[in-house]
This record gives C-alpha cells, structure tokens and sequence, in this order.
C-alpha cells in the first residue's frame, strides 16, 4: 500500500479510492466549470485517471464526452500508461510526463483549465502559489479537488481518535528533502493565493463518507491513517496496535463509520 499522505501513491490504492473520490467531489463545482466550456484541460498528478474519467462527462452538456482535449501530467509513467488506456469514450488526451511544479504561465497558454485531485496537500506554500501566479498569468481557471481538511470523524468514537488525529496532521506537514508539504492547511493557502493573484474563488467540502459499502478502503485507510501518525510520534506505538486491531475489527463487522474531510476549489479569472 501507499502510506496516505504520501508523495507517491501505488495503483492499487488509486483504484481503491476511485469510486469515494467520485462521491465526494463537488459536483457543483464541476457544473459551475462545465459553464465555461473549457477547450484544454490540463490534469496535473492525474495518477491512473480518475479525475478525467469523473470530469469529462460532466463537462458536455450530454453528460457522456467531453469535447475538450485533455493533457494529462504525472511523474510517473506507468500511471500516464494507466490513465491513457482508461480514458471516457470520446475523450481526446495526451501524456506529459515531468515535474508539475515546474509549470509557469507560458506552459500554460492556450489551457482552458487546471484540474487536479488529492494533489494540493502534497505541495509547498511555495509551489500553490507559483501555480495560482501560472493559472492567473495564462487566463485559465482552475478546479482543485479533494484536498485533505484535516476533519477526521470516526464512529464508534475511541480516546486515541484526537490523538492520532493531531499526530497524523502533523505528518502531512511534515518536511521531505527540504520542502514543508501544506497538509491540512492546503485548501486554506490556496485559496488565498488564487485571490491573491486576481481570481474569483468557491470552495466546497468534499469528503469521503465511508460505511459499510467502503469496509476495503476504510481498512486500508485506517492503516495508513495509524502509519503516519506513529511515523511523527514513535512514543504513540504500543497504543496504536491495539486502536488498529479494534478499528478492523469493527470495520469487518460493519459496524466503523469514518468522515474525512477534504475541500474542492474552484478559481476562475475575474
């Protein structure tokens, strides 16, 4: 598995949230964009694809294919390969492969709009305003989805919950190679540099709400979930295998009900 929060995320556990993902975005965002008609759309960190496969319907007014041409960015080419072969029918796109953060306004010309999905809590204060300053320079709207808030609501409610909670947050703001990742407080910067840069900006939560019918994802979840918060506080070990052992236990009986928060973004130029 992937640990959540991590800067790179496996294939199996991209397909494992895809259909929670879907659940979750806003799709009043999304109609609010689909308003614009945009003509390219550029994906960055599209992973296996699911934010086109969720988007591009919703941005024809048949709600079947997007008539925009999709260019797809990621690191990792076996992803690209992924999503590529995956596509909605009708859906027009091509594979870019590189470092996203290295985009400015002129890589941007002639795109309509910057898509994203569970990327802005990865980034940098730095990096989300380079990419706000990008999207305003080149006129092109952006839609950001599904970045972590850092509301976490577990059911049946334990006493370690605020403990990995504020262990776990930590995490996601954890320094890696000399870059401070935003974590929970990415929904919150990048809305203010979109602003910031001159954009008109809508926010809505988005998050997953996982039951009986997400028993998988919520188990893998909550392992990494657990992971990261003992990686920042080693001293959380031994308590944090038994919360575990009770939490799949509960999951399995069907009984564990989880929320956790993320916001969507939509920016668009004044």
């Amino acid at each position: 598995m992937s640990v959540v929060g991590s800067p790179v995320c496996t294939p199996d556990w991209l397909a494992l949230r895809e259909p929670a993902d879907a659940a979750a975005r806003s799709a009043e965002l999304a109609a609010l964009t689909a308003r614009r008609a945009p003509a390219v759309v550029r994906d960055l960190g599209c992973g296996s694809g699911s934010m086109v496969r969720w988007l591009a319907p919703r941005l024809s007014p048949g709600g079947t294919a997007s008539p925009a041409r999709w260019v797809l960015h990621d690191r990792d080419p076996v992803l690209l390969d992924r999503a590529l072969a995956d596509l909605p029918p009708g859906v027009d796109a091509q594979a870019s492969r590189g470092d996203l953060t290295a985009l400015r306004a002129a890589d941007l010309a002639g795109t309509s709009l910057v898509t994203a999905s569970a990327l802005l809590d990865l980034l940098t204060a730095e990096e989300v305003d380079a990419l706000a300053a990008a999207c305003a320079g080149a006129g092109c709207a952006a839609l950001l989805a599904l970045s972590v808030s850092g509301e976490v609501a577990i059911s049946p409610a334990d006493p370690l919950d605020a403990v990995l909670a504020a262990a776990f947050d930590a995490h996601q703001r954890r320094t890696v190679d000399g870059r401070r990742l935003l974590g929970p407080d990415a929904g919150r910067v990048a809305a203010e540099a979109f602003a910031r840069h001159g954009m008109a900006v809508e926010t809505r939560p988005s998050p997953w709400r996982l039951g009986a019918g997400e028993t998988a994802l919520a188990e893998e979840w909550l392992r990494g979930w657990v992971a990261a918060a003992v990686e920042q506080r080693p001293d959380l070990d031994r308590e944090a295998g038994g919360y575990l052992r009770r939490r799949l236990v509960a999951a399995a009986a069907g009984v564990l009900r989880v929320t956790v928060g993320h916001v969507d973004l939509l920016a668009v130029p004044r």
